[in-house]
């Protein structure tokens, strides 16, 4: 009877240590994961800063941007097409669509160093020619490429390893643009699609690390630096809760010009044309208007701090989509993030400002804020994200979350009903019919 009780006290503390060594190794793979997700989005970030500045300093002179922007992208598709297939395009959707696939050689295609290196080099070059992108898609892959490698050599299970690619996705957004709990947010309701404990704690972890390591050299400011805490009125309360419905089918819009250029990507002889006209456009349109250029970021700022005439910002609320599609619809690498969020801040910007005609009390900053985390919100199809990015990319707007939420949720559920699509799954099933193999079953 003895004998048996040891016998049975050693199977347990075998199975006990089996147990706690499984759980350690998975944690230490979730952890390193983070660490490096943070420490690549300090050098991409770098280096996507000086593209940035490159195009700065050729914009002295307008005319020459008229030449670097279309000659340079039909450099940049070009090297797209003959080097690194499938690089083309926002990042999140390859993410949404491994995570879907269960063949794992079909998944390690979407997310492989190669097609990865790829894009980050597209997405900087084209930044450096002035391309109307984000910047946000190549850390999101690069992070989800990196943690699909470090699940192989850690030995994870399958649904640890999808949990893993989305957790580094997200740090990625977080690691760039220092929004941890953004980055936590955007896992969980774009990447998982689920807001459970199971998804949050792994989430929160590895954005917070990524983030913390990213301070290594990255700046701990806001990305929006000087934005005014604005404070609520019962003028911007009433806008919100009537430009909701507004934003949310201007939103539910730009989700099908987005899907429809994703569809119908210039393919074959005309894809070496396609750059050179759209872009060519581009240069034409910033002779004019250089906000439009790169990926909004000063469009967005200048709408924050109330910078701007009501034609202005109604131009460029008309124009931005625009040159994004057809960024898009040339096969430019890059993502949506920036330029949908300036886009709402422009918008939001230009109606506050003729709201105020009428009821005078906010200034356009406060409205272009609003308008910015409903127009996101809505876009993306995850409205906890939108409010939480421009809370954490202006570190001010605390003053305006009632009537951000109300905006946000109105708007979202506008575009939920009209079509019940986001900026990213619109393009998945395009992306994954150009990208997955004829046997790869989803």
């Amino acid at each position: 009877m003895v004998r048996h009780r040891r016998r049975l006290n050693a199977i347990r503390h075998y199975r006990f240590l089996r147990f706690t060594s499984r759980h350690w190794r998975m944690r230490l793979v979730f952890w390193g994961g983070a660490l490096t997700v943070g420490l690549v989005s300090i050098v991409f970030a770098t280096l996507a800063t000086h593209a940035e500045s490159l195009f700065h300093r050729v914009l002295f002179n307008p005319w020459v941007a008229l030449i670097v922007t279309p000659v340079g992208f039909l450099i940049s598709v070009f090297v797209a097409r003959a080097v690194f297939p499938g690089s083309e395009g926002s990042g999140i959707p390859q993410a949404i669509a491994a995570r879907r696939f269960r063949d794992p050689e079909t998944r390690q295609k979407l997310l492989s160093l190669r097609l990865t290196f790829g894009k980050i080099l597209l997405t900087l070059f084209g930044l450096a020619c002035g391309a109307s992108i984000g910047r946000e898609a190549a850390p999101k892959l690069l992070g989800g490429a990196s943690a699909s490698v470090l699940a192989g050599w850690g030995g994870l299970s399958p649904q640890q390893r999808r949990l893993l690619v989305a957790c580094a996705g997200g740090a990625g957004l977080a690691a760039v643009y220092n929004v941890p709990l953004a980055g936590a947010l955007f896992t969980a309701e774009i990447l998982i699609g689920s807001i459970t404990l199971p998804v949050m704690l792994p989430a929160i972890a590895c954005s917070w690390i990524a983030t913390a390591t990213a301070w290594i050299y990255l700046p701990h400011h806001a990305t929006y630096i000087g934005i005014p805490d604005y404070r609520f009125t019962g003028s911007l309360m009433t806008w919100s809760l009537l430009a909701g419905p507004v934003i949310g089918l201007i939103s539910a819009g730009y989700i099908r010009l987005i899907g429809w250029v994703s569809h119908h990507r210039a393919r074959g002889t005309r894809a070496l044309f396609a750059p050179v006209a759209a872009f060519g456009i581009l240069g034409v349109i910033g002779i004019w208007y250089p906000q439009l250029f790169g990926n909004g970021l000063d469009m967005a700022r200048d709408a924050f701090l109330g910078v701007g005439s009501l034609a202005l910002l109604l131009a460029l609320f008309a124009l931005k989509p625009l040159v994004t599609a057809m960024c898009l619809a040339s096969s430019a690498s890059g993502g949506l993030f920036t330029p949908t969020l300036s886009t709402g801040a422009v918008l939001g910007g230009a109606l506050g400002i003729a709201w105020n005609l009428a009821w005078p009390g906010s200034p356009s900053g406060a409205f272009a804020m609003v308008g910015a985390a409903a127009m996101i919100g809505a876009a993306m199809q995850a409205p906890l994200s939108g409010l939480a990015l421009v809370l954490e990319l202006t570190h001010s707007g605390f003053g305006l979350m009632v009537p951000m939420m109300a905006a946000t949720l109105i708007a979202t559920l506008v575009a939920f009903h009209v079509d019940g699509y986001s900026i990213y799954s619109a393009r998945l099933p395009a992306y994954t019919a150009d990208s997955a193999p004829a046997d790869g079953r989803p």
